[in-house]
Parts: structure tokens; C-alpha cells; sequence
């Protein structure tokens, strides 16, 4: 019960750092689509969560983001949205669950979530509101304008995971029993 307190609080926390952090940086001219700030909390939420709980973070960061800020506008909140949720539960999944190590799995992660995020974009502006989709516009803010971000996050994520790892205590103790990572 009380790693289940600790663990909301934390998705609490993370999802805070979501909202905040892109307030950051557009009060100081740095572009979110290049930065991707919001990403940031997410990833570590994959990481150091559940996958259902990872996942609700990357879901509920930037539709609370929207309510509070307008940012992301629709229709990006929903397709970011699909991409976060699935940076939290991929995340998640790879590293908690399958226990790859932190790099393959933020790169398949990375990738996970973009790839939802192009076939959320085709849902949204093709599908539902029957424009013509830029699968080249689409993938050049995936991974070109946002490459800034993604340096980031591949250096950030693995030394903010080491970091929490080692400092909890609890750690050493389940991985010599063989336990789940944490």
C-alpha cells in the first residue's frame, strides 16, 4: 500500500513537471516542438512506474497542459496524447517488464511514440477532419524539428533513472533477490 502512495504521488509530481516545464520554456523563447519538454516527465514515468499508471501520465499531462495552458492546441493535444501514452506504457514495458537496458529501451520507445503519433495525426486530420495529411510535414516535426529534444532526452533520461536508482533504497535489495527492477 504505501509504494502505491508513493507511486501516485510520484505520477502526480511527474505530471506537474509536464505542465511546468513547457511553461518554461515558452516563457523563455524555447520552442516546445524542438525541446519537447513535456516528453521529458513521461519517459522517466515509463521508467520508474507501472505501465498503466506510465501511460495514464502520458495521457493525462498534456490534456491537463491544454486545460490549464491551451497548449498543445487541438489538434496536437490528441495526438500527443496517443504519443506519451505510449512513451509511458512502452517505456515501461521495456525496461520494468522485459528489463532491457535503459538505451534499447528509450529507443524503442522513441520510436514507439512516434509511430503513434503518425497514426494518430492520420486519424485526427485525414480521418476525422477529412484534410489532407503531410506525412512529410508530419514526420519532419517528429524527427527533425524536434532532434534538439530527442538529444536530450538521450542524455537526460538514462542519467536521471541511474540517479533515482541508486539513490533508492530498495533497489539493491530487489535486484539481488532477483525482484523488479526499480
Amino acid at each position: 500500500m504505501e509504494n502505491k502512495i508513493k507511486d501516485i504521488a510520484a505520477a502526480g509530481l511527474l505530471v506537474a513537471a509536464g505542465i511546468l516545464l513547457p511553461i518554461a520554456f515558452h516563457t523563455y523563447k524555447l520552442g516546445g516542438p524542438v525541446f519537447l519538454p513535456m516528453h521529458i516527465p513521461v519517459l522517466l514515468g515509463g521508467f520508474m512506474l507501472s505501465k498503466n499508471l506510465a501511460a495514464l501520465i502520458g495521457i493525462s499531462t498534456p490534456f491537463l497542459s491544454f486545460v490549464l495552458t491551451s497548449m498543445p492546441s487541438p489538434p496536437a493535444v490528441f495526438a500527443m496524447m496517443a504519443e506519451l501514452a505510449t512513451y509511458g506504457f512502452v517505456s515501461s514495458f521495456f525496461y520494468r517488464h522485459r528489463k532491457w537496458g535503459i538505451y534499447p529501451a528509450l529507443a524503442g520507445t522513441m520510436l514507439s511514440g512516434r509511430i503513434a503519433s503518425i497514426v494518430a495525426n492520420w486519424l485526427i486530420i485525414a480521418c476525422i477532419l477529412e484534410k489532407p495529411l503531410s506525412l512529410a510535414k508530419v514526420m519532419t516535426s517528429l524527427f527533425i524539428t524536434g532532434l534538439p529534444g530527442i538529444l536530450i532526452q538521450l542524455i537526460l533520461i538514462p542519467l536521471i533513472v541511474k540517479l533515482v536508482e541508486s539513490r533508492t533504497p530498495l533497489q539493491g535489495q530487489a535486484s539481488a533477490a532477483g525482484g523488479e527492477r526499480r
